[in-house]
């Protein structure tokens, strides 16, 4: 050790069997659910994040924790979870009362939740970042220094409301901590302090939002009913998919429900006429009890603590009908509640669908339905249930890229999500793209762009061959990312391109273009070849008025513009020149119009969706007047 440099990574340059490997993750124990379920089934369980040295807080490249509590104006110490004691000992144990472990908890789910949209996505996660490419002194520059986030700052402690919520302004998710209900409670004590940043639901959803944010430059702009509540059941959707991650409390859960994870509450461990349903007789024991099924609910203690029966929300809050969608059109929760049923229930029916066979087996040695499942068979259907939970989570977050870059709709995610599943498995030997479509259109969820409600007409079209020519010079860099100098070479090569191309891209001639975004994907086919992608936003600008026989009515910022879908260069032989590459070529451009008759309706209903929300009045100039302000959106969490 004498002779190693100070700084130098850790090893034994002489005895290089000595070297210590660093770790590939991180194990840090967490709540499964939150505090109020005790032990019950796995509740405190050790997740496994990706390993990164830590400053106390605890503070990686990502995320850093600042604990803070603003109502008591005063820091909390920060957690070293580089500390070797804890290191040993997989963190601190979970507890309601530590803040160094409520810090350890939102830095775990924070982490986890980041891997699972990189591991999806096949690229690296990045932050809200100013627009590098647009152009400061036109007025559609939207996104201004102060809102340029490089590492998430999480706030564990930060109101005394029952709040939390994602502020670009604040660089970070604010958590929230109030004072439970004095009665009906739920599993509370009556006028108990709960901390938001211990319901691992909170903590995915707020992330969530943070991840969206940075890989949608606009979706922050409620142009429409859809963008906000989209913005919510995506997040949702986030949160209620990682619960089929926990193996312990799926089996249980499984062996609860007979396999019928749907149903919104557990068998009783003990069940007597007490415990049936529909039964006037009341249990007499806790074991007898009927418990709310977690894997369907989100945030249980949250909203038991405010007097709900179950959790904040459910996974399958709105049953399928047409008629839902066109009320309460101003609530982006409920709203939200519609597509999170919609995946939700495309979900379940694809797993019901792949256990059957299963079923049929084991009701073939004489067994009901509704008998006791046995180990081994809970053990299957939680395979089963985990891996096509795994499948609708990549296949909802890969969807994000293939969206249009502004006023995004339900129906756009739709034609998104049938895309990326006959992209993902082009035979659909699962039947999700026909679970998806009945769900959606239970719901009564249209494409207003889609000709016909069929698989074909759902699907985005590809690019005509010859209609674009390639994209010469584009550098699609690394796994780990693109350099600096790889970015700006990039945004001259977007730029120019897509300036040359204005017409056959829909874009507005007259109108200047920026490219506020644009990202590299790696992702492995089935057929184990590696697939390589840039996912580009440009973006057209201007200003809408509110009244154009009123001058000083205001104005709002109307946007159009394409997502591009470019695949990297295909490498080809010839016999007489070797291999060649050829240019990249772009697979899909989905566009939102600025000019023509359909951007004449989009500004009509944006205009009128506006003025109904308020954003005619105020100080209309400011560009955080049209950003969504999520904090006040989660009020009525």
């Amino acid at each position: 050790m004498a002779n190693q440099k100070k700084g130098s990574p850790r090893g034994n340059a002489r005895y290089p069997w000595l070297n210590v490997p660093r770790p590939v993750t991180r194990a840090l124990q967490v709540y499964a659910q939150d505090p109020s379920a005790g032990s019950y089934t796995g509740n405190r369980i050790t997740v496994r994040v990706p390993w990164e040295p830590l400053a106390p807080g605890p503070s990686g490249e990502k995320v850093a924790v600042i604990d803070y509590d603003a109502a008591n104006k005063c820091y909390y110490p920060p957690v070293n979870l580089d500390d070797p004691l804890l290191l040993a000992r997989d963190g601190l144990d979970p507890s309601e009362s530590d803040p160094r472990f409520h810090q350890q908890m939102v830095y775990a789910i924070a982490c986890r939740t980041i891997q699972m949209f990189q591991v999806a996505l096949g690229r690296e996660i990045h932050w809200r970042r100013a627009d590098r490419f647009g152009d400061p002194t036109k007025n559609d520059y939207v996104l201004r220094k102060t809102d340029d986030i490089r590492v998430l700052k999480l706030y564990p402690h930060a109101m005394q409301q029952a709040n939390a919520y994602y502020s670009p302004q604040a660089h970070g998710i604010l958590f929230g901590f109030f004072t439970a209900n004095e009665t009906g409670q739920g599993r509370n004590l009556p006028g108990q302090r709960v901390f938001t940043c211990l319901s691992q639901d909170i903590i995915a959803h707020e992330v969530t939002h943070a991840v969206i944010d940075g890989i949608r430059t606009y979706f922050t702009e409620p142009t429409n009913p859809d963008v906000l509540a989209f913005h919510e059941g995506f997040a949702d959707l986030c949160a209620l998919f990682s619960h089929f991650s926990e193996q312990e409390g799926l089996i249980d859960a499984i062996q609860r429900t007979g396999g019928r994870l749907y149903q919104t509450e557990l068998a009783p461990v003990a069940p007597n006429s007490g415990g049936t349903a529909g039964s006037d007789e009341k249990p007499v024991v806790i074991a007898q009890i009927r418990q709310t099924n977690p894997l369907i609910q989100l945030a249980i203690q949250f909203g038991q603590a405010r007097g709900a029966e179950r959790g904040l929300r459910s996974a399958l809050g709105t049953p399928p009908n047409s008629d839902d969608i066109h009320k309460k059109i101003n609530d982006p929760h409920f709203r939200g509640s519609i597509l999170v049923s919609a995946v939700f229930d495309a979900f379940l029916s694809v797993y019901m669908s792949s256990a059957d066979d299963l079923f049929r087996i084991y009701r073939a040695g004489g067994a009901d339905r509704t008998d006791d499942l046995p180990g081994p068979l809970a053990e299957l259907l939680a395979q089963h249930a985990s891996e096509t939970a795994r499948f609708f989570f990549q296949l909802c977050a890969r969807s994000l890229d293939y969206c249009p870059p502004v006023d995004l709709t339900f129906g756009d995610f739709l034609r998104a999500l049938i895309t990326v599943a006959k992209d993902l498995d082009p035979v659909d030997r699962r039947g999700v793209r026909d679970a998806l479509k009945e769900a959606f259109r239970l719901r009564g969820i249209y494409p207003e762009s889609a000709s016909f409600f069929s698989e074909d007409a759902l699907c985005w079209p590809r690019v005509p061959q010859g209609k674009l020519p390639p994209i010469a010079g584009l550098v699609f860099g690394s796994p780990n990312g693109l350099t600096g100098a790889e970015k700006d070479i990039n945004g001259n090569v977007l730029r120019d391109w897509a300036n040359k191309h204005r017409g056959a891209l829909g874009l507005d001639p007259s109108l200047p273009l920026t490219v506020p975004s644009f990202h590299p994907v790696f992702r492995t086919m089935d057929n184990g070849r590696l697939r390589v992608e840039m996912v580009v936003e440009v973006i057209q600008s201007r200003q809408a008025s509110f009244d154009s026989s009123v001058p000083e009515a205001g104005s709002f910022p109307f946007r159009g513009g394409v997502t591009l879908i470019i695949e990297a260069p295909e490498l080809k032989t010839d016999n007489d020149v070797g291999t060649v590459a050829l240019p990249p070529v772009v697979r899909f451009a989905i566009s939102k119009a600025i000019s023509g008759n359909e951007s004449r309706r989009r500004e009509h209903a944006q205009r009128t969706f506006a003025i109904a929300q308020g954003l005619a009045t105020g100080d209309t100039t400011n560009p955080d007047h049209f950003q969504a302000n999520f904090g006040l959106l989660h009020e009525e969490y």
